[in-house]
């Protein structure tokens, strides 16, 4: 996906305890020690997540006790959040809204989302003004000074070729000799042109930006070059619209696409034990099949992983 610039501020405090209410239906009083809530979310498509006891005992103790959690985000961000009514900012849906409530729910914890200025996420986060944050975010090793992300997906490059693949285009390889159309200053522009330098001798990747990926699109469709390359969760999104003229390319060995990074939820360096207990949450999910069917639910089974890992940024 594109990558979301995030701020870094200078100084870290102890997490903030919050106390305001969140969303999802619960059952149950708080308790104190080993004591668990219950608390039950219903997913759109996908059905009801409930906690499970072991998994909440992972959670740090004043955490689970309070049994809250606030969420910061930025929207719009398709498909990982957006506002679930227009003209309202604080309802939301999306990919990361409903995986994060239902690891939530997994470990007894109601969690309710705060729409945030985006370059504001991380300083805030290093501020203590809420527990977490997501919303499409890639794990990326300038944040881990900040943040213990939990990988959650991972989305590269993904490559749109005219339909029937006439070129035989399987992966970044075959784009030696090729025209291939970028975003104006994306990432796939930068790293094609350092794959080109590298591994394409005397065959060089022409390299050929555009404002926008529309614009890269009808310049396909257009005849004017002969690949597409950018960021695949994207790409998922506009194949389905591009029936009889393009296809995306599936790749056995890239499943996620080339120089896949890791999209993870964010918590506060020093809340460790937090985010292992999210990602015991999130591998919980992904073993009883409900990961899947919430990634199907916003047609994002192409960024799936089989494993939910911490702090797996590749830059």
């Amino acid at each position: 996906m594109r990558i979301r610039h995030l701020a870094l501020a200078t100084t870290a405090t102890a997490l903030l305890a919050v106390t305001a209410g969140c969303g999802g239906d619960s059952s149950t009083a708080a308790g104190s020690g080993d004591a668990v809530k219950t608390v039950s979310v219903t997913i759109e498509g996908v059905g009801e997540v409930t906690t499970d006891a072991n998994l909440a005992k992972k959670v740090p103790g004043d955490i689970r006790d309070r049994g809250t959690l606030t969420v910061a985000t930025n929207a719009p961000y398709e498909p990982f959040i957006d506002f679930k009514t227009e003209g309202r900012t604080d309802e939301f849906k999306g990919l990361d809204y409903d995986l994060f409530m239902a690891a939530s729910a997994r470990l007894g914890i109601k969690a309710t989302f705060s729409q945030q200025p985006f370059d504001g996420l991380v300083p805030g986060l290093q501020a203590a003004k809420y527990d977490a944050i997501a919303g499409g975010i890639t794990d990326k090793k300038e944040r881990q000074q900040v943040a213990t992300f939990v990988d959650y997906s991972a989305s590269g490059t993904g490559f749109l070729v005219k339909t029937g693949n006439p070129l035989a285009v399987k992966t970044v390889a075959d784009l030696c000799g090729r025209k291939v159309a970028v975003q104006k200053a994306s990432n796939q522009a930068k790293n094609l042109a350092d794959y080109s330098k590298s591994s394409c001798a005397g065959k060089a990747i022409e390299v050929k930006e555009y404002p926008e990926n529309p614009q890269a699109v009808q310049a396909l469709i257009a005849g004017n070059v002969e690949v597409v390359a950018a960021t695949k969760v994207n790409l998922v999104d506009i194949a389905p619209t591009l029936t009889g003229k393009a296809d995306l390319v599936e790749d056995p060995s890239a499943p996620n696409g080339w120089l896949a990074s890791p999209n993870g939820f964010g918590f506060l360096k020093a809340q460790k034990e937090l985010a292992q207990a999210y990602q015991a949450a999130v591998q919980s999910l992904i073993d009883d099949g409900t990961y899947t069917k919430i990634l199907a639910q916003w047609k994002q089974e192409p960024i799936a992983v089989k494993t939910a890992t911490i702090d797996q940024a590749i830059d």
